[in-house]
């Protein structure tokens, strides 16, 4: 499913734009979502701040989403948005779905972690990593809802660094799925083969858009991650991974493409389309790699008065909450980080007098001398 700029600028929700989300963000939005949107107070975070899903559809399919597990991930959360606004607006075939499948989503099950802008709870706990201990309010929920809801499939929305790129290209992972494996051998189920076969029908669409900026991610096995859990469980699902696109450190181009890929997949669930793919298609894509950091700088060497020395340095934007805005701190990466980095999505050479002018302005020159 590819919607035109125009039709998505249609279902853009542009009043929830940027990277901090957080449930008073998106209040108002949801209510005035129309009846249909069954909104519910589900439970609380660790400092009590409530935790909401939406229910909407009346199909024997049953889909299960959220986002924000990560409180510092919110591209999914703004897509999920996008996607309740797409329902709401009845573009692209939304009675079809609302007839063929049941949908419960969470768009922030961490909601401190949201306010703090921080990857954990108010705890400290990763939620991802909480899977079978259970030990946090947050876990709990989330499991209890998958047990009551029973869905028959689940899509895990995150976030991920802008550090990755596809395969062995220059190109960056702007997108990245996994079908989570379910045991240590990385075997294939048959949920975890249905996963596979979304996650390929997904990729389809977004070649069409990003040629060549989908990436895999890591199957390593881990059942203390939800994704791993619930493939444990046979229930067929898909991580999502908002990564970086060319000069989009908001994230506003990425989400517009976690967007259609979610239109994609639950159109091939309501469809029944997505058979007509294979697990070798999934295969194709090539894995994510971590060769790239936000700002390669050339000959830095100069500046040290050791031309002849190392002379490439690399620089990692640090995410900063500042009065409700994230601002982009440059922090220099160590030997030991950047020893695989190979690619700066900006790229500065230190010969160049109009670069040295704008590392100076950006304070990263600083950081060099």
């Amino acid at each position: 499913m590819i919607l035109s700029d125009k039709e998505y600028s249609k279902v853009k929700v542009t009043t929830i734009t940027g990277r901090y989300i957080t449930n008073e963000h998106i209040q108002e939005f949801l209510n005035g979502l129309p009846a249909y949107f069954k909104i519910q107070d589900i439970g609380l975070s660790v400092q009590k701040k409530t935790i909401q899903s939406i229910t909407f559809g009346t199909g024997p399919k049953r889909i299960l989403m959220w986002s924000q597990m990560h409180g510092n991930e919110s591209t999914t959360t703004k897509a999920v948005l996008d996607f309740l606004n797409c329902i709401q607006l009845q573009i692209d075939g939304a009675s079809r779905l609302l007839e063929e499948c049941t949908f419960k989503m969470i768009p922030i099950l961490n909601p401190d972690g949201a306010k703090a802008y921080t990857r954990v709870n108010a705890n400290g706990v990763d939620l991802n990593r909480d899977a079978q201990e259970l030990s946090q309010p947050e876990s709990q929920l989330l499991r209890k809802e998958y047990e009551q809801f029973a869905p028959h499939y689940c899509f895990n929305l995150h976030d991920q660094r802008t550090i990755f790129n596809v395969g062995d290209t220059k190109l960056p992972a702007t997108v990245s799925f996994l079908a989570p494996a379910f045991d240590v051998g990385r075997n294939i189920s048959s949920s975890r083969e249905i996963s596979m076969l979304l996650i390929a029908a997904m990729n389809k669409t977004l070649q069409k858009l990003i040629p060549g900026q989908v990436g895999r991610y890591d199957d390593g096995f881990n059942p203390n991650c939800v994704g791993d859990a619930f493939q444990m469980s046979n229930t067929p699902t898909v991580l999502f991974e908002a990564g970086h696109f060319y000069n989009d450190y908001k994230r506003e181009e990425t989400r517009k493409f976690i967007f259609l890929a979610l239109l994609t997949a639950v159109h091939a669930i309501a469809e029944d389309t997505f058979n007509s793919y294979t697990i070798a298609d999934y295969s194709k894509i090539p894995d994510n790699n971590k060769f790239y950091c936000d700002i390669l700088i050339k000959n830095a060497g100069i500046l040290e008065g050791t031309p002849s020395k190392t002379n490439t340095r690399y620089v990692l934007y640090k995410e900063v909450l500042e009065n409700g805005n994230i601002s982009f701190e440059p922090k220099l990466m160590t030997a030991e980080d950047s020893k695989d980095v190979r690619f700066g999505h900006i790229t500065k050479d230190c010969n160049m007098t109009e670069d040295l002018q704008w590392l100076a302005d950006n304070g990263i020159l600083r950081l060099i001398k």
